[in-house]
This record gives structure tokens, C-alpha cells and sequence, in this order.
């Protein structure tokens, strides 16, 4: 199993605040969220277990997830639902989608 599943499991960590925080303003928003983040880790391990194009195409779908969320969390940001996300959250997705982006090529 890649590293970056402990280290998305730690980001959906990090998240929980966040995500009651954009949930009081933003149902919708929060369970995308929500969604995004855990199936970048489902997808990690799906297709640590699987073989040729079919663990390219979960690790595919884990960096648009991963993406997806980074994107939640800046939305919430611009809308004013949570202050700032916090930057060392963000370098912990970021090192998930870097990853990601070697090994789904």
C-alpha cells in the first residue's frame, strides 16, 4: 500500500473541524467534501490491490478525487465558510496528488 493512504487518512484527520465548520453554512459543500476526501482513500486502496490498467485507473480516479477536494477546501475559503485551511493541510494533499500524478501516469 502507497504512504499517501496514511497520509490521506491523516488530512481526513485535520479535516473533521473544517468539515462541521462548512457544514453549518453548506450542507452540500460539506458532504462533497466529505466524499472527495474518502474516496481518494478507498480508491489508494482498491487499486494497491489491483494490477496494470485497472490500478492506473483507481489511482487515476484517487488524483481527481484528491484534486476535488483541495478544491472543496478553497471554496469553502472563498465563501467565507472557514477562515484559512490550514497550509500544512493542504501540503499533505498536495504530496497525495504529487504522488499520485508519478504512479497514475
Amino acid at each position: 500500500m502507497l504512504r499517501i493512504h496514511d497520509d490521506m487518512l491523516d488530512a481526513l484527520r485535520l479535516m473533521r473541524g473544517l468539515i462541521a465548520a462548512i457544514e453549518r453554512r453548506d450542507t452540500d459543500l460539506a458532504r462533497q467534501l466529505r466524499r472527495a476526501g474518502a474516496s481518494v482513500v478507498l480508491n489508494l486502496a482498491e487499486g494497491s490491490g489491483s494490477f496494470g490498467r485497472v490500478r492506473t485507473a483507481r489511482y487515476r480516479t484517487a488524483l481527481g478525487s484528491a484534486r476535488e477536494t483541495i478544491s472543496c477546501l478553497r471554496v469553502a475559503e472563498a465563501l467565507g465558510y472557514v477562515e484559512a485551511v490550514p497550509e500544512g493541510l493542504l501540503a499533505l494533499i498536495n504530496r497525495v496528488v504529487g504522488t499520485l500524478v508519478r504512479v497514475a501516469a
